[in-house]
C-alpha cells in the first residue's frame, strides 16, 4: 500500500524541514541547496533498511524483520514498483538481518551480519554465501571498480568481494561506526556514525574527509548539479555542499520516523524507514 495524499499539516512540516538556513545568504542558498519534494510513501514493509535497483524494474528493499543483530533467519527481500507498490513481498527469504544491497553481474549481494548472501537478481534463487572473517555487523554494500564492497560497522572496516572470495580492503579508526558506501567513478564515498562524517576514498584507500557532524550518518546519494545527500538513521537528511558545508533538509526524529539507507537514482531519492515500516520517495529539486 502507498500513500499519495497528505494533510496540510504534513505538507507544512515537509516545507519547513526543507527550508534553507535563514542565516545563510538567501540567493546563494536558493540556487545551490536542493529541496525534497515527497512523491510517495510505500507501507506494509517490516523494518526496511536497504535499497537497490531491481533489474526487472523497481527497487529491492531489505526487511530486517527481527532484531538488527539477531541471527534468526526471519529477514527477507521485497520488490517495490517504481510507483511504490509492493510487487513481491518475499522475493528472497531466510536471511538473518539483511541491510545494504548491491546488484552486480546478475546477482543480488546482501550484507547480512557476518556474511554476504547472494541471490539470482532475476529469480531470487540462492546463489551462494560468502563468510566475512572477523565481521561483526555488515551494513552497506556498493559496486565499485568491478567488485562489491561491504562495510562492517562493528569493525571500522570495508571488505572487497570479488567473485567467490572476500578480502579486507580497509580498516581505519577514523571509520568508527562505518555505515554507508557509494562507489562512483574513481571514488568510494563512505559515511560513519561515530563522527557523522562523509569521506572520499581513492583506489589506494587514502581517506579524505568531506564533512562531519551528521551523527549516525547512513545512506549517501549524489545530487545532480553537485553535492551529496546523507541520511542520519535516527531521522534526518542532510545536504552536503561541494565545499563540505552541511544543511539539514529534513528532521523526523520527534515523529519517530527513521531515515535509513538513502539511495539516489538521478534526482529520485528512495529512503527506507525502519520505523514505521515504510519507504519514502522524494525528488531532489533545485
Amino acid at each position: 500500500m502507498k500513500m499519495r495524499l497528505f494533510s496540510i499539516a504534513m505538507l507544512a512540516f515537509a516545507a519547513a524541514c526543507s527550508a534553507p538556513d535563514p542565516a545563510a545568504p538567501a540567493a546563494e542558498e536558493a540556487s545551490t541547496t536542493p529541496k525534497l519534494e515527497q512523491i510517495w510513501i510505500a507501507e506494509g514493509l517490516t523494518a526496511p533498511e536497504g535499497v537497490a535497483a531491481a533489474p526487472q524494474g523497481g527497487y529491492f528493499i531489505s526487511n530486517v524483520v527481527g532484531e538488527g543483530g539477531a541471527k534468526d533467519g526471519e529477514g527477507w527481500i521485497s520488490i517495490l514498483s517504481e510507483d511504490g507498490d509492493i510487487v513481491t513481498e518475499k522475493f528472497a527469504e531466510g536471511l538473518d538481518a539483511p541491510k545494504g544491497m548491491a546488484v552486480h553481474e546478475g546477482r543480488l549481494y546482501v550484507a547480512d551480519l557476518d556474511q554476504v548472501r547472494i541471490f539470482n537478481a532475476e529469480t531470487g534463487e540462492p546463489a551462494g554465501t560468502i563468510a566475512i572473517d572477523g565481521a561483526r555487523f555488515l551494513n552497506d554494500a556498493t559496486v565499485w571498480g568491478g567488485a562489491v564492497y561491504v562495510s562492517d560497522s562493528g569493525g571500522a572496516s570495508i571488505h572487497k568481494v570479488d567473485g567467490e572470495a572476500a578480502t579486507l580492503w580497509l580498516e581505519n579508526d577514523r571509520l568508527g561506526g562505518i555505515n554507508g558506501l557509494l562507489g562512483d567513478g574513481d571514488t568510494l564515498y563512505i559515511s560513519t556514525m561515530e563522527s557523522g562524517s562523509l569521506f572520499a576514498a581513492d583506489a589506494d584507500a587514502t581517506l579524505t574527509e568531506i564533512a562531519s557532524g551528521m551523527e549516525n550518518a547512513d545512506g549517501i546519494g549524489l545530487v545532480p548539479g553537485g553535492g551529496w545527500l546523507v541520511s542520519s538513521w535516527p531521522g534526518a537528511i542532510y545536504y552536503v555542499s561541494p565545499e563540505g558545508e552541511t544543511t539539514e533538509l529534513l528532521d523526523t526524529r520527534e515523529a519517530g520516523i527513521l531515515q535509513n539507507d538513502l539511495t539516489m537514482f538521478g534526482d529520485l531519492v528512495i529512503v527506507p524507514n525502519w520505523r514505521p515500516g515504510t519507504v519514502t520517495a522524494w525528488k531532489a529539486v533545485r
